[in-house]
């Protein structure tokens, strides 16, 4: 069912956009518009503007721009119908769909309110626990021998459950309410009221929230050597523990600024490490990673962590997380799997081995594709054709959950190898082999192929438009001829896709002075950029040098035959606008010289920063036996810490 066009561009004219902005991030009037720092990248000065009157924002550090529904999905990772939902309830609207009963609108408005009322409820309860923690010194020192900090404490929102049998009722007027069982608060037994009591007593209280920040459910731990150690929620209508992350909420900033997320299993874990400065992770509750799981995470980053246990329950958790993972695995996504020894989980590792010895881990994390040799490989013996012939009935069903692209087509020709067979022949008997009886879990492709995400919305959409969810394929006989890159380039820059690269090259090319304003070490550093960038950035700095600064007529001309000519023509002609207003003007473009320079000193500062990053993994794998190495991994990470602050002085 679709929202109509109509509603949509009704619901963008009433909302005020500094209102919504306004609730996540504080501005300041400036000039016609206002400012604030960015909420989705780290900044000390802000560039982050909304304007009242083009009802738009845009940030000249990292590029992010929109409407009040572009917002809303960006900043708390919900979908484009959850988005329209929150913002016509905003501003007073009943969203409108088609092919919907009248019946049906007022089953599911009144099985909204229903919600509200049970997240008021939770919220409520949260509060207390919170309370109590305050007044609980055993509570208090339980946390602090954990390493936690009040600050920590508060961030998390944790509290403390009393151990009285009833003490809810203390909190709630009516402890006979049948919401409080609804929502998981409250324990009836056997049907008998008077038999009723509180599900968490004497427990460490960790709150659950949704997207959005509702509390949801919560999980309690023990404080001593109880059992069961830790106790959830149950299945609620707000809370389902296999599409639920504990600490997303909290971690949604740190995700964008660490540019990962990690998953971890216990709800300390997350916790413990962002006392340490890992506010990224998040965690699983208490069940296996889902396919909703992944696509959640995906909504925040495209590169996923998943930290387990050295032990054999460990590697069972890793290969149900990597049967959740493959089918979103794209050429433009990263998944890994961090394995720790078998006697340590997140937070003994970092409470033992510090938070460098942690960041050292992380980087040697496995990729998804070598984790996929290894789960193949997996009790077979490949010094035999029986121990082949096994890890490639294993494989198969791994290597078809992965949708079409380069990724899958690479991890053929490995697996091709590890089986010992050509490739050709690896797929002529992957195609005629019969659809294999259900194997191991490790080896299984999940139920259902993960839903579509939502393209976000521009001030002028008409309807959203899903992408194609990532496909689970059959093996083909023939792979396609691979296309140029630069012709990829090209048409994704024609339609506005730009990544940091696309922007330089689009300022400089429409800015003939804007060469000037980089130092030769940002020449450099552009140049060094894969193809089909790179060579664009080396030919203008040889126009540069042997002309100065050029018009695009000039320039056109001397692009003629190059290999990235169409990437240049398609950047040059998107006008340095990706989204055109009524008046013709493009609003995420800099309105003068000196905020385009501002923006493009600001992605050079970006780019700068990811190549120092990939130059500390370099030398951390030397590290080891390379004491030069250990002093300038240290060194680059400094150099990196000063950037990121918005030292742009080095």
């Amino acid at each position: 069912m679709s929202i109509p066009s109509a509603f949509l561009q009704d619901l963008l004219a009433r909302a005020d956009l500094v209102e919504v902005v306004g609730r996540h991030v504080a501005l300041r009037k400036s000039g016609a518009n206002y400012l604030g720092l960015c909420p989705f990248h780290a900044e000390k000065s802000p560039s982050f503007t909304v304007s009242p009157a083009k009802q738009f924002y845009h940030c000249f550090g990292c590029g992010a721009h929109g409407n009040a529904i572009d917002f809303l999905m960006a900043h708390t990772g919900a979908g484009f119908r959850e988005a329209v939902h929150d913002l016509a309830a905003q501003v007073g609207l009943t969203v409108p769909e088609e092919e919907r009963s009248p019946e049906q609108r007022a089953r599911e408005a009144a099985q909204r309110r229903a919600q509200q009322t049970l997240a008021e409820l939770m919220a409520q309860a949260a509060r207390a626990y919170r309370a109590q923690l305050k007044a609980s010194p055993r509570a208090i020192d339980y946390l602090k021998g954990r390493g936690l900090t009040g600050g920590i404490a508060k961030t998390y929102g944790l509290g403390y459950a009393p151990a009285q049998r009833r003490f809810l009722s203390t909190v709630f007027g009516d402890y006979q309410d049948a919401r409080l069982v609804e929502c998981g608060l409250v324990v009836e037994g056997d049907g008998d009221e008077a038999r009723r009591h509180d599900r968490f007593r004497d427990r460490i209280m960790f709150p659950i929230r949704n997207v959005k920040g509702e509390v949801i459910g919560f999980g309690g731990r023990v404080l001593d050597g109880g059992e069961p150690k830790y106790l959830n929620s149950p299945e609620t209508p707000l809370f389902h523990k296999g599409e639920e992350l504990y600490g997303l909420y909290e971690a949604r900033s740190a995700i964008r600024q660490a540019g990962c997320a990690l998953v971890v299993e216990g709800y300390m874990d997350v916790v413990a490490l962002a006392q340490l400065g890992f506010g990224h992770a998040v965690a699983t509750l208490g069940t296996a990673c889902t396919p909703e799981h992944v696509r959640k995470l995906l909504r925040f980053t495209d590169d996923v962590v998943f930290a387990f246990d050295g032990d054999a329950a460990g590697r069972r958790a890793a290969q149900r997380a990597l049967a959740a993972a493959l089918p979103w695995a794209g050429d433009t996504r990263r998944f890994r799997f961090l394995f720790l020894p078998p006697e340590h989980d997140p937070d003994s590792y970092i409470r033992t081995h510090g938070a460098e010895a942690f960041a050292a881990a992380l980087a040697q994390a496995t990729p998804l594709s070598r984790f996929v040799l290894e789960v193949a490989a997996d009790g077979c013996d490949l010094a035999t054709a029986e121990g082949r012939a096994r890890a490639t009935a294993q494989a198969r069903p791994l290597w078809q959950a992965l949708p079409d692209g380069a990724l899958k087509r690479q991890l053929l020709h490995e697996l091709a190898d590890l089986a010992a067979l050509e490739v050709r022949d690896l797929q002529q008997l992957w195609q005629d082999a019969a659809p294999p009886a259900r194997g191991p879990a490790h080896a299984s492709r999940p139920a259902a192929a993960p839903p579509g995400r939502t393209v976000r919305s521009s001030p002028h959409a008409t309807a959203p438009t899903p992408q194609t969810p990532p496909p689970a394929a059959a093996p083909r006989t023939r792979w396609p001829a691979r296309p140029d890159a630069a012709a990829l380039q090209a048409r994704r820059a024609a339609r506005g896709l730009l990544g940091r690269g696309d922007r330089i090259a689009r300022i400089v090319l429409t800015t003939p002075e804007a060469w000037d304003w980089l130092t030769a070490d940002d020449h450099a550093l552009l140049a060094q950029e894969p193809p089909p960038h790179g060579p664009l950035f080396a030919w203008l700095e040889a126009q540069w040098l042997e002309h100065g600064p050029q018009p695009w007529a000039a320039l056109r001309e001397g692009l003629r035959g190059q290999p990235f000519e169409a990437l240049a023509v398609a950047l040059h002609d998107s006008g340095l606008g990706l989204a055109r207003m009524d008046d013709g003007a493009a609003d995420d473009a800099p309105t003068d010289a000196a905020e385009m320079r501002r923006e493009l000193r600001e992605l050079l500062r970006r780019m700068r920063i990811e190549a120092l990053k990939q130059l500390e993994t370099a030398l951390l794998a030397r590290a080891g036996s390379d004491p030069d190495a250990q002093a300038r991994y240290r060194e680059v990470v400094a150099e990196r810490a000063l950037l990121q602050q918005g030292d742009d002085s080095i």
